[in-house]
């Protein structure tokens, strides 16, 4: 026996008590889909953020004063903060390329309506890109007069620059726990310097500690600056990533190529633009140039406290590198500044309903009065979560480019 349905978007036929398609009916979804098998694999992608995170924030660092500090010819720094821009051009040119599925004409037409016509926009990107670059190449003055250690310590207070920038630009308030971390993190940041000015351990002779740490200073300003300006720039606008990423390695490639000219014009015309070029300095301009777009994509995997963990352990394994590689001397002072900045990261990194639990928490032990809760009303943990977590933005990301 066979009972033919008919619902109008398809007929389906009942033999044996089971039910079946008959014609041009696609099968319908669960109700209740199984979530189990994916919930490993966004574990797994948390994981290989995590890893990539660190692996990016430590190795740069490492890697510059590496080749900075290797015995022979010295690369140009505004050489190389030039290549990482054309290659990272290059690279979302590309990424734009396969987005349009290989159409040469479609990308011409794409590239000249957002870059040419709508010129105003990409205007805009003239002020990021131009910090951009000039923190770029006081990175390189930074990691050239500090260790790799310090330098990484010191460099976290562009959390704090980001933070205040974030406060007067874009009008967000910060929780009490964030400004006492911001605290932390500042005094953490002076120990270290503390440590560094007294004389810990032996420096080369051509280091200057006074100008490696104004460069990281006036870096870690521009890097606020910049972050939150960019951030504000793409909430009125609804370019990709790649195309923002290429408006601003345009302009960077050619800011950075008058900076070279200004800065180091003479000596690059007489020595040749890759001069002092070893497979390591290729390392530092590969890492600079993918490194950053490479974060912008697995960040969006990442959570902010992830974030904070994926800092902290970077200044961990900074540390350890650097006195492998380069015999850092580690000592207490520096062990109580650098705890102190890891604390702060990961206590800033909290979302806030993660900091109000706590303190609910401490409330609820500092003395025995309970608050009586109005019939039909559900608790508080219930509204927190049916409102959402909608404050798990306070690490402040500086913006796509991580740069």
């Amino acid at each position: 026996m066979q009972l033919v349905f008919c619902p109008g978007q398809g007929c389906f036929s009942l033999r044996g008590g089971r039910e079946r398609a008959e014609v041009g009916v696609q099968d319908l979804p669960h109700p209740f889909p199984d979530t189990s098998a994916r919930i490993p694999a966004h574990r797994r992608l948390k994981y290989i953020s995590l890893a990539v995170l660190v692996v990016q924030n430590a190795s740069l660092i490492l890697s510059i004063r590496y080749a900075r500090t290797l015995p022979g010819d010295r690369f140009f720094a505004t050489t190389a903060v030039v290549m990482a821009e054309v290659l990272k051009g290059l690279t979302c040119l590309l990424l734009l390329f396969a987005q349009k599925r290989g159409n040469v004409k479609h990308l011409v037409l794409f590239l000249h309506e957002a870059v040419l016509v709508q010129y105003v926009d990409t205007l805009k990107l003239a002020v990021p890109s131009l910090i951009y670059t000039l923190q770029n190449n006081l990175q390189y003055v930074a990691i050239s007069n500090l260790p790799a250690a310090t330098f990484q310590v010191t460099y976290q207070l562009k959390i704090l620059t980001t933070a205040l920038f974030s406060v007067l630009m874009l009008n967000r308030s910060l929780s009490r726990l964030q400004w006492a971390s911001l605290l932390l993190l500042f005094t953490g940041v002076a120990i270290v310097q503390a440590q560094q000015a007294g004389g810990g351990g032996p420096r080369p002779l051509d280091q200057n500690p006074g100008a490696g740490l104004a460069a990281v200073v006036a870096s870690c300003l521009s890097s606020g600056f910049a972050g939150v300006y960019f951030e504000k720039i793409l909430k009125g606008s609804s370019g990709s990533v790649w195309l923002r990423n290429l408006q601003l390695g345009l302009f960077g490639t050619a800011l950075g190529l008058v900076g070279l000219w200004w800065a180091e014009g003479t000596a690059v015309a007489h020595r040749g633009f890759f001069f002092g070029y070893t497979p390591a300095v290729w390392g530092v301009v590969l890492n600079q140039a993918f490194g950053g777009l490479l974060v912008a994509v697995v960040v969006k995997y990442a959570d902010n406290i992830l974030k904070g963990f994926a800092t902290s352990l970077s200044i961990v394994l900074s540390t350890v590198a650097s006195i492998r590689l380069f015999g850092f001397h580690v000592d207490p002072l520096f062990a109580l500044g650098a705890g102190l900045v890891i604390g702060a990261v990961y206590l800033y990194s909290l979302p806030r309903g993660a900091a109000k639990a706590i303190a609910s928490a401490s409330a609820s032990t500092s003395g025995p009065c309970t608050r009586q809760q109005p019939p039909g009303q559900p608790p508080p943990s219930q509204l927190s979560s049916h409102r959402g977590d909608v404050s798990t933005e306070p690490f402040l990301p500086k913006s796509v480019l991580v740069k």
